[in-house]
Protein backbone atom coordinates (compact mmCIF):
# COMPACT_ATOMS: atom_id res chain seq x y z
CA UNK A 1 0.00 0.00 0.00
CA UNK A 2 1.55 3.37 -1.03
CA UNK A 3 1.63 6.54 1.03
CA UNK A 4 -1.24 8.24 -0.79
CA UNK A 5 -3.62 5.34 -0.21
CA UNK A 6 -2.66 5.17 3.48
CA UNK A 7 -3.22 8.91 3.81
CA UNK A 8 -6.60 8.68 2.06
CA UNK A 9 -7.74 5.83 4.29
CA UNK A 10 -6.63 7.70 7.42
CA UNK A 11 -8.43 10.84 6.27
CA UNK A 12 -11.67 8.94 5.58
CA UNK A 13 -11.59 7.49 9.10
CA UNK A 14 -11.83 11.07 10.39
CA UNK A 15 -15.07 11.45 8.42
CA UNK A 16 -16.76 8.64 10.34
CA UNK A 17 -19.12 10.99 12.27
CA UNK A 18 -20.44 12.38 8.99
CA UNK A 19 -21.03 8.83 7.77
CA UNK A 20 -23.14 8.15 10.86
CA UNK A 21 -25.35 11.14 10.06
CA UNK A 22 -25.59 10.19 6.38
CA UNK A 23 -26.39 6.58 7.28
CA UNK A 24 -29.16 7.68 9.63
CA UNK A 25 -30.74 9.76 6.87
CA UNK A 26 -30.60 6.82 4.45
CA UNK A 27 -32.09 4.42 6.99
CA UNK A 28 -34.97 6.81 7.74
CA UNK A 29 -35.66 7.21 4.04
CA UNK A 30 -35.64 3.44 3.49
CA UNK A 31 -37.95 2.97 6.49
CA UNK A 32 -40.44 5.38 4.95
CA UNK A 33 -40.36 3.51 1.63
CA UNK A 34 -40.38 0.04 3.19
CA UNK A 35 -43.48 0.90 5.24
CA UNK A 36 -45.14 2.64 2.27
CA UNK A 37 -45.28 5.98 4.05
CA UNK A 38 -43.65 7.20 0.87
CA UNK A 39 -45.03 5.37 -2.14
CA UNK A 40 -43.00 3.88 -4.99
CA UNK A 41 -44.56 3.72 -8.43
CA UNK A 42 -44.70 0.31 -10.09
CA UNK A 43 -45.46 -0.11 -13.79
CA UNK A 44 -47.33 -3.03 -15.32
CA UNK A 45 -44.49 -3.28 -17.80
CA UNK A 46 -41.08 -5.02 -17.76
CA UNK A 47 -38.59 -2.64 -16.14
CA UNK A 48 -35.10 -3.94 -15.32
CA UNK A 49 -32.96 -1.89 -12.94
CA UNK A 50 -29.16 -2.14 -13.08
CA UNK A 51 -27.45 -0.48 -10.14
CA UNK A 52 -25.26 -0.59 -7.08
CA UNK A 53 -25.33 0.68 -3.52
CA UNK A 54 -21.85 2.17 -3.58
CA UNK A 55 -20.11 4.94 -5.49
CA UNK A 56 -17.36 4.15 -7.93
CA UNK A 57 -17.18 1.91 -10.94
CA UNK A 58 -18.85 -1.46 -10.52
CA UNK A 59 -19.30 -2.11 -14.25
CA UNK A 60 -22.83 -0.79 -14.82
CA UNK A 61 -22.25 0.33 -18.41
CA UNK A 62 -20.76 -3.02 -19.55
CA UNK A 63 -23.67 -4.81 -17.86
CA UNK A 64 -26.23 -2.60 -19.58
CA UNK A 65 -24.50 -3.31 -22.88
CA UNK A 66 -24.56 -7.04 -22.11
CA UNK A 67 -28.33 -6.80 -21.73
CA UNK A 68 -28.67 -4.76 -24.91
CA UNK A 69 -26.79 -7.40 -26.91
CA UNK A 70 -28.96 -10.07 -25.33
CA UNK A 71 -32.30 -8.37 -25.96
CA UNK A 72 -32.04 -6.01 -28.90
CA UNK A 73 -32.73 -8.58 -31.63
CA UNK A 74 -35.81 -9.98 -29.89
CA UNK A 75 -37.40 -7.01 -28.15
CA UNK A 76 -37.89 -3.31 -28.71
CA UNK A 77 -35.49 -2.22 -26.00
CA UNK A 78 -35.02 1.15 -24.31
CA UNK A 79 -32.58 2.52 -21.75
CA UNK A 80 -33.36 5.28 -19.29
CA UNK A 81 -30.55 7.01 -17.40
CA UNK A 82 -30.21 10.08 -15.27
CA UNK A 83 -27.78 11.59 -17.78
CA UNK A 84 -25.05 12.60 -15.36
CA UNK A 85 -23.00 15.70 -16.29
CA UNK A 86 -25.24 16.62 -19.22
CA UNK A 87 -26.00 20.27 -19.97
CA UNK A 88 -29.76 19.73 -20.31
CA UNK A 89 -32.46 19.13 -17.71
CA UNK A 90 -35.59 17.03 -17.59
CA UNK A 91 -36.59 14.32 -20.04
CA UNK A 92 -34.60 14.05 -23.28
CA UNK A 93 -35.01 11.43 -26.00
CA UNK A 94 -31.89 10.81 -28.10
CA UNK A 95 -32.01 11.34 -31.87
CA UNK A 96 -29.53 11.68 -34.72
CA UNK A 97 -28.54 15.20 -33.61
CA UNK A 98 -27.91 14.31 -29.97
CA UNK A 99 -24.50 14.81 -28.36
CA UNK A 100 -22.98 13.75 -25.04
CA UNK A 101 -23.66 17.24 -23.71
CA UNK A 102 -27.38 16.62 -24.28
CA UNK A 103 -27.70 13.23 -22.57
CA UNK A 104 -24.40 12.41 -20.84
CA UNK A 105 -21.50 10.19 -21.84
CA UNK A 106 -22.81 6.73 -20.95
CA UNK A 107 -26.26 7.16 -22.61
CA UNK A 108 -24.48 8.60 -25.65
CA UNK A 109 -22.26 5.53 -25.72
CA UNK A 110 -25.38 3.31 -25.80
CA UNK A 111 -26.93 5.50 -28.50
CA UNK A 112 -23.88 5.29 -30.77
CA UNK A 113 -23.22 1.56 -30.32
CA UNK A 114 -26.84 0.42 -30.47
CA UNK A 115 -28.74 2.80 -32.79
CA UNK A 116 -31.78 0.49 -32.79
CA UNK A 117 -32.19 1.00 -29.03
CA UNK A 118 -34.30 3.86 -27.67
CA UNK A 119 -32.09 5.95 -25.39
CA UNK A 120 -33.60 8.51 -23.03
CA UNK A 121 -32.54 10.42 -19.93
CA UNK A 122 -34.48 12.01 -17.11
CA UNK A 123 -33.77 12.78 -13.46
CA UNK A 124 -37.33 11.92 -12.40
CA UNK A 125 -37.75 8.37 -13.62
CA UNK A 126 -41.38 8.19 -12.48
CA UNK A 127 -42.10 10.98 -14.96
CA UNK A 128 -39.66 9.88 -17.66
CA UNK A 129 -40.96 6.29 -18.01
CA UNK A 130 -44.52 7.29 -19.06
CA UNK A 131 -43.08 9.91 -21.40
CA UNK A 132 -40.76 7.34 -22.99
CA UNK A 133 -43.64 4.90 -23.47
CA UNK A 134 -45.72 7.70 -25.03
CA UNK A 135 -42.90 8.55 -27.45
CA UNK A 136 -42.07 4.89 -28.20
CA UNK A 137 -45.27 2.87 -27.55
CA UNK A 138 -43.77 -0.18 -29.30
CA UNK A 139 -41.20 -0.57 -26.48
CA UNK A 140 -41.09 -4.07 -24.95
CA UNK A 141 -38.65 -3.53 -22.06
CA UNK A 142 -36.91 -0.62 -20.32
CA UNK A 143 -33.49 -0.90 -18.70
CA UNK A 144 -32.97 1.61 -15.90
CA UNK A 145 -29.30 2.50 -15.66
CA UNK A 146 -28.02 3.29 -12.15
CA UNK A 147 -31.41 3.57 -10.45
CA UNK A 148 -31.28 1.09 -7.58
CA UNK A 149 -30.95 3.74 -4.88
CA UNK A 150 -33.72 5.90 -6.40
CA UNK A 151 -36.81 4.35 -4.91
CA UNK A 152 -39.49 6.49 -6.53
CA UNK A 153 -39.85 3.71 -9.12
CA UNK A 154 -40.12 0.03 -8.19
CA UNK A 155 -38.61 -2.02 -10.99
CA UNK A 156 -39.91 -5.49 -11.74
CA UNK A 157 -36.37 -6.93 -11.71
CA UNK A 158 -33.47 -5.45 -9.74
CA UNK A 159 -29.87 -6.37 -10.55
CA UNK A 160 -27.25 -5.32 -7.98
CA UNK A 161 -23.60 -5.04 -9.02
CA UNK A 162 -20.78 -5.13 -6.48
CA UNK A 163 -17.06 -4.96 -7.27
CA UNK A 164 -15.15 -8.04 -6.09
CA UNK A 165 -12.37 -5.73 -4.89
CA UNK A 166 -14.80 -3.58 -2.89
CA UNK A 167 -17.74 -5.75 -1.85
CA UNK A 168 -20.69 -3.92 -0.33
CA UNK A 169 -20.60 -6.36 2.61
CA UNK A 170 -17.25 -4.91 3.73
CA UNK A 171 -18.05 -1.26 3.11
CA UNK A 172 -19.46 1.65 5.10
CA UNK A 173 -21.52 4.78 4.42
CA UNK A 174 -20.10 7.83 2.68
CA UNK A 175 -17.87 9.72 3.19
CA UNK A 176 -15.82 7.36 5.36
CA UNK A 177 -16.73 4.49 3.04
CA UNK A 178 -18.25 4.16 -0.43
CA UNK A 179 -21.83 3.12 0.39
CA UNK A 180 -24.53 5.50 -0.79
CA UNK A 181 -27.27 3.17 0.43
CA UNK A 182 -27.67 0.73 3.30
CA UNK A 183 -26.00 -2.69 3.03
CA UNK A 184 -29.41 -4.23 3.75
CA UNK A 185 -30.71 -2.77 0.49
CA UNK A 186 -29.33 -5.84 -1.25
CA UNK A 187 -32.39 -7.67 0.12
CA UNK A 188 -34.59 -5.70 -2.31
CA UNK A 189 -32.78 -7.14 -5.31
CA UNK A 190 -33.40 -10.25 -7.36
CA UNK A 191 -29.96 -10.80 -8.90
CA UNK A 192 -26.56 -9.98 -7.39
CA UNK A 193 -23.54 -9.88 -9.69
CA UNK A 194 -20.03 -9.78 -8.23
CA UNK A 195 -18.13 -7.94 -10.96
CA UNK A 196 -14.51 -7.54 -12.04
CA UNK A 197 -13.44 -11.02 -10.94
CA UNK A 198 -10.17 -12.35 -12.33
CA UNK A 199 -10.07 -15.24 -14.78
CA UNK A 200 -8.52 -17.50 -12.12
CA UNK A 201 -11.37 -16.87 -9.68
CA UNK A 202 -12.00 -20.20 -7.95
CA UNK A 203 -15.03 -22.20 -6.87
CA UNK A 204 -13.82 -21.88 -3.28
CA UNK A 205 -13.78 -18.08 -3.55
CA UNK A 206 -17.24 -18.19 -5.07
CA UNK A 207 -18.62 -20.20 -2.15
CA UNK A 208 -16.98 -17.92 0.41
CA UNK A 209 -18.48 -14.78 -1.10
CA UNK A 210 -21.94 -16.30 -1.48
CA UNK A 211 -21.76 -17.24 2.20
CA UNK A 212 -20.67 -13.70 3.07
CA UNK A 213 -23.50 -12.12 1.06
CA UNK A 214 -26.02 -14.59 2.52
CA UNK A 215 -28.62 -14.28 -0.25
CA UNK A 216 -32.27 -15.15 0.31
CA UNK A 217 -33.52 -18.35 -1.42
CA UNK A 218 -35.21 -16.24 -4.12
CA UNK A 219 -32.01 -14.34 -4.94
CA UNK A 220 -29.46 -15.42 -7.55
CA UNK A 221 -25.73 -14.67 -7.25
CA UNK A 222 -23.45 -14.52 -10.30
CA UNK A 223 -19.80 -13.71 -10.87
CA UNK A 224 -18.54 -11.76 -13.86
CA UNK A 225 -15.33 -10.43 -15.33
CA UNK A 226 -14.29 -7.81 -17.86
CA UNK A 227 -12.97 -8.82 -21.27
CA UNK A 228 -10.94 -6.31 -23.30
CA UNK A 229 -11.33 -6.20 -27.07
CA UNK A 230 -9.01 -4.94 -29.81
CA UNK A 231 -8.56 -1.13 -29.74
CA UNK A 232 -10.04 0.76 -32.70
CA UNK A 233 -9.29 4.27 -33.97
CA UNK A 234 -11.72 6.84 -32.63
CA UNK A 235 -12.42 8.21 -36.15
CA UNK A 236 -11.43 5.68 -38.83
CA UNK A 237 -12.42 2.64 -36.70
CA UNK A 238 -9.30 0.85 -37.92
CA UNK A 239 -7.94 -1.60 -35.35
CA UNK A 240 -4.49 -1.75 -33.75
CA UNK A 241 -3.24 -4.45 -31.42
CA UNK A 242 -0.93 -3.62 -28.55
CA UNK A 243 2.30 -5.55 -28.22
CA UNK A 244 5.34 -5.65 -25.98
CA UNK A 245 6.86 -3.12 -28.39
CA UNK A 246 4.06 -0.58 -27.88
CA UNK A 247 4.41 2.46 -25.67
CA UNK A 248 1.22 4.32 -25.02
CA UNK A 249 -0.37 7.28 -23.38
CA UNK A 250 -3.41 6.25 -21.37
CA UNK A 251 -6.05 9.00 -21.16
CA UNK A 252 -8.63 7.95 -18.64
CA UNK A 253 -11.62 9.65 -17.00
CA UNK A 254 -13.52 6.84 -15.29
CA UNK A 255 -14.40 6.04 -11.66
CA UNK A 256 -12.14 3.01 -11.27
CA UNK A 257 -9.22 2.79 -13.72
CA UNK A 258 -7.35 0.06 -11.81
CA UNK A 259 -8.45 -2.96 -13.95
CA UNK A 260 -7.62 -1.05 -17.14
CA UNK A 261 -4.23 -0.02 -15.76
CA UNK A 262 -3.44 -3.64 -14.95
CA UNK A 263 -4.50 -4.78 -18.42
CA UNK A 264 -2.38 -2.11 -20.12
CA UNK A 265 0.60 -2.96 -17.94
CA UNK A 266 0.38 -6.60 -19.05
CA UNK A 267 -0.19 -5.78 -22.73
CA UNK A 268 2.39 -3.18 -23.74
CA UNK A 269 6.02 -2.23 -23.17
CA UNK A 270 5.27 0.77 -20.96
CA UNK A 271 2.72 3.51 -20.55
CA UNK A 272 2.23 7.01 -19.23
CA UNK A 273 -1.14 8.09 -17.90
CA UNK A 274 -3.26 11.21 -17.75
CA UNK A 275 -6.12 10.73 -15.30
CA UNK A 276 -9.24 12.83 -15.14
CA UNK A 277 -12.22 12.64 -12.81
CA UNK A 278 -15.19 10.48 -13.77
CA UNK A 279 -17.48 12.01 -16.45
CA UNK A 280 -14.90 14.74 -17.06
CA UNK A 281 -15.82 17.12 -19.91
CA UNK A 282 -12.72 17.63 -22.05
CA UNK A 283 -11.71 21.05 -23.36
CA UNK A 284 -9.62 21.97 -26.37
CA UNK A 285 -6.81 22.85 -23.96
CA UNK A 286 -6.96 19.29 -22.60
CA UNK A 287 -6.58 17.97 -26.14
CA UNK A 288 -3.57 20.22 -26.74
CA UNK A 289 -2.00 18.93 -23.52
CA UNK A 290 -2.65 15.33 -24.59
CA UNK A 291 -0.97 16.02 -27.95
CA UNK A 292 2.07 17.58 -26.26
CA UNK A 293 2.42 14.73 -23.81
CA UNK A 294 2.12 12.17 -26.62
CA UNK A 295 4.74 13.94 -28.75
CA UNK A 296 7.31 13.45 -25.98
CA UNK A 297 7.05 9.66 -26.27
CA UNK A 298 9.97 8.69 -28.53
CA UNK A 299 9.04 5.11 -29.38
CA UNK A 300 8.28 4.21 -33.00
CA UNK A 301 5.32 2.04 -31.99
CA UNK A 302 3.15 4.33 -29.88
CA UNK A 303 -0.51 5.17 -29.44
CA UNK A 304 -3.01 7.04 -27.29
CA UNK A 305 -5.51 4.78 -25.56
CA UNK A 306 -8.87 6.03 -24.25
CA UNK A 307 -11.98 4.38 -22.84
CA UNK A 308 -15.30 4.26 -24.68
CA UNK A 309 -16.75 6.80 -22.25
CA UNK A 310 -13.85 9.16 -22.87
CA UNK A 311 -14.23 8.70 -26.63
CA UNK A 312 -17.82 9.93 -26.49
CA UNK A 313 -16.69 13.09 -24.66
CA UNK A 314 -13.81 13.71 -27.09
CA UNK A 315 -15.86 13.32 -30.27
CA UNK A 316 -16.79 17.01 -30.28
CA UNK A 317 -13.16 17.51 -31.39
CA UNK A 318 -13.40 14.92 -34.16
CA UNK A 319 -11.71 17.16 -36.74
CA UNK A 320 -8.69 17.39 -34.40
CA UNK A 321 -8.42 13.63 -33.94
CA UNK A 322 -7.99 12.41 -37.51
CA UNK A 323 -4.21 12.85 -37.63
CA UNK A 324 -3.24 11.29 -34.28
CA UNK A 325 -3.37 7.63 -33.22
CA UNK A 326 -6.17 7.86 -30.65
CA UNK A 327 -7.54 4.37 -30.08
CA UNK A 328 -10.59 3.31 -28.10
CA UNK A 329 -10.39 0.32 -25.75
CA UNK A 330 -13.66 -1.66 -25.90
CA UNK A 331 -14.71 -3.82 -22.96
CA UNK A 332 -17.52 -6.25 -22.31
CA UNK A 333 -18.90 -8.28 -19.43
CA UNK A 334 -18.72 -12.06 -19.36
CA UNK A 335 -19.94 -14.53 -16.75
CA UNK A 336 -17.71 -16.99 -14.95
CA UNK A 337 -18.45 -20.68 -14.36
CA UNK A 338 -20.43 -20.97 -17.63
CA UNK A 339 -23.41 -19.27 -16.01
CA UNK A 340 -24.33 -16.84 -18.78
CA UNK A 341 -27.18 -19.07 -19.96
CA UNK A 342 -28.72 -19.14 -16.48
CA UNK A 343 -28.46 -15.36 -16.23
CA UNK A 344 -29.93 -14.93 -19.72
CA UNK A 345 -32.81 -17.25 -18.84
CA UNK A 346 -33.71 -15.20 -15.76
CA UNK A 347 -33.79 -12.00 -17.81
CA UNK A 348 -35.85 -13.40 -20.66
CA UNK A 349 -38.16 -15.30 -18.34
CA UNK A 350 -38.90 -12.03 -16.53
CA UNK A 351 -39.84 -10.28 -19.79
CA UNK A 352 -41.87 -13.20 -21.06
CA UNK A 353 -43.81 -13.20 -17.78
CA UNK A 354 -45.24 -9.79 -18.73
CA UNK A 355 -45.89 -10.96 -22.29
CA UNK A 356 -47.91 -13.90 -20.96
CA UNK A 357 -50.00 -11.60 -18.73
CA UNK A 358 -50.83 -9.33 -21.63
Amino acid sequence: MNFSSVWLRSFRVLLFPFSMVYGLIIKVRNYLYDNEIIQSIEFNFPVICIGNISVGGTGKSPMVEYLLRLLVHRYKTATLSRGYKRKTRGYVLADDKTTALDIGDEPMQFHLKYPEVTVAVGEERAIAIPQLLFDRPETDVIILDDALQHRSVKAGLNVLLTDYNNLFTRDFFLPAGDLRDSRNSYKRTDIIVVTKCRDDFSIAQKKEIIKEISPAPRQHVFFSGIRYGTPYHVISRGVKRMSKETELLLVCGIANPEPLKQYVLESCASYEAMYYRDHYIFTIDDLREIRQRFAKIRARDKMILITEKDAVRLMKFSSELTDIPVYVQPIETYFLFNESQRFNFLIENFIQGYKTKS
